[in-house]
């Protein structure tokens, strides 16, 4: 019956964390949540994998769009091609700063729903439907809604846990429209009501309209959402040629070819450690990811590009004769295991360092070669820290600049001393802090999929017309190029 959850991820809006969510949801009684965070998709790659594995919830995938606080519809993904559509719609809208638009368009795997507040007579499609929340049951009487029996559904939204939740969304709502908090528009901020229902709750709430909770079991069940995760689960380029087979044939070539270069007489240690390699290298399908890394410099010592390969990545003897990097491992005595390995739990990454004259070219270089479907910078996320927390109440409350000063320096010692207002700061300031205000974008992550971007995640272009993802779930550390395994 949770067709229009919010996490934190719905910035300076919802108040939920994903663990939050899926704990409150499961005490609640709830087998199943709909996961629609504002015009953003950070939370869903981790969600489905924790709603499955830890919380035994079984999720469901989609967007609320908005123009601002302004809610203009749900989509509410069928399966992971509806989640696909409403990535690529979102991100249209996105790249563009372009307004969503009244009427949704049309999807062939996704559900839309409207909130009874803006629906104004229209004729809906098949897959469209009217949101009632239970506030709202109050108007039904007054409404002529015979005609529109199959289309009711319930749209309980869900933005926080409890009241002090409530009072810390109001808080969000006015930092980020830079209000005081005494001005803060009604229209800014969500419902009061827009707590957790239990599910027997909900259930007694819309009893009196069984066409209601029959619509929305249906569009519930109707839908499906699952990801690949784990080591093995690599969504990178797949072939660099047309074939794992002619990835080999090729690496191995290369190798050779450059032996020389690197190896003046080279010893039998040498040749072995090189077969080694290529046969790891082959078994966890990886050579793809070496020729990435080798195509990237490749164009780099083309353009007389200073770069510099580092990290785990050193300890390949591929890497060396590719000439990712330049550090001899059999020299210095460097495993590679450290670098690839089947135990290994997180995938390789190549740091590889370019001058900061030179960094535009080479990502323009890599969007070109690769495609902007399927590359995009990796992104990051600025969240609410302590001081920062304290000076943002600080103005939403309207105290003036050295009593927030004052705040910021003030320790457990001093508390008492406090009036009730300064210490509504901080106890507001620690239920805040940690929360994602913002997206961004890592110092020079990209991400080079086999499949287009938005099978997992909506993009924005925060700058150069440079698609930036917004997912949560990949949190490796990598330079130029990111290995995708969930």
């Amino acid at each position: 019956m949770l067709l229009n959850c919010h996490t934190y991820y719905s910035f300076c809006y919802g108040t939920l964390s994903v663990d939050e969510l899926l704990s409150l949801a499961k005490q609640a009684g709830h087998s199943c949540i709909a996961v629609t965070d504002i015009n953003n998709t950070s939370a869903c790659i981790d969600l489905v994998r924790k709603a499955k594995e830890e919380y035994h919830i079984k999720p469901i995938l989609g967007i609320d769009f908005r123009n601002g606080a302004q809610q203009c519809y749900v989509g509410i993904a069928m399966n992971n091609q509806g989640f696909k559509e409403l990535n690529d719609h979102l991100s249209l809208h996105l790249h563009g700063a372009i307004p969503f638009e009244e009427k949704a368009p049309e999807f062939n795997n996704a559900y839309i729903i409207y909130p009874l507040r803006n629906y104004k007579g229209q004729t809906l499609g098949e897959n469209e439907f009217i949101g009632v929340s239970v506030k709202e049951l109050e108007s039904m009487a007054f409404m002529n809604a015979q005609k529109h029996t199959k289309k009711f559904v319930a749209q309980q939204p869900l933005t926080f846990a409890e009241k002090k939740f409530y009072n810390a969304h109001r808080l969000l709502r006015a930092i980020d429209t830079n209000n005081l908090l005494s001005k803060l528009p009604a229209n800014e901020q969500a419902n009061a009501d827009e707590l957790l229902y239990t599910h027997q709750e909900l259930y007694f709430a819309y009893a009196s309209y069984a066409n209601i909770i029959s619509n929305t079991a249906a569009i519930l069940n109707s839908c499906t959402i699952d990801f690949t995760y784990g080591k093995f689960a690599n969504k990178n380029l797949k072939y660099f040629t047309t074939s794992l087979a002619d990835d080999m044939n090729l690496l191995r070539s290369k190798c050779m070819q450059n032996l020389s270069y690197r190896y003046t007489h080279p010893t039998p240690e040498v040749m072995k450690r090189i077969e080694k390699e290529l046969q790891i290298i082959q078994d966890m399908n990886f050579a793809s990811y070496f020729f990435i890394n080798w195509d990237i410099v490749n164009y780099a010592q083309h353009k007389d590009y200073y770069y510099v390969g580092r990290g785990s990545g050193a300890n390949s003897i591929v890497a060396y004769l590719l000439r990712i990097t330049d550090v001899d491992p059999i020299d210095l005595d460097l495993y590679f295991e450290r670098f690839i390995n089947p135990a290994r739990t997180n995938p390789p990454d190549f740091d590889i360092d370019f001058s900061w004259t030179d960094r535009d070219d080479i990502t323009r270089y890599i969007f070109d070669t690769y495609g902007h479907k399927r590359t995009a910078l990796l992104g990051a996320y600025n969240t609410f820290q302590k001081d920062a927390v304290v000076r943002e109440l600080g103005k939403v409350f309207g105290l003036p600049v050295g009593e927030i000063d004052r705040l910021q320096a003030a320790d457990k010692n001093s508390y008492k001393e406090l009036d009730d207002l300064s210490k509504m700061v901080l106890r507001y300031s620690g239920l805040i802090k940690g929360f994602p205000s913002h997206l961004s974008i890592h110092s020079s992550g990209i991400i080079i999929s086999q499949e287009e971007i938005t099978n997992y995640s909506a993009t924005s272009m925060p700058r150069k017309d440079i698609p930036q993802h917004n997912l949560v779930c990949w949190k490796q550390k990598i330079l130029v190029c990111i290995s995708l395994i969930f």
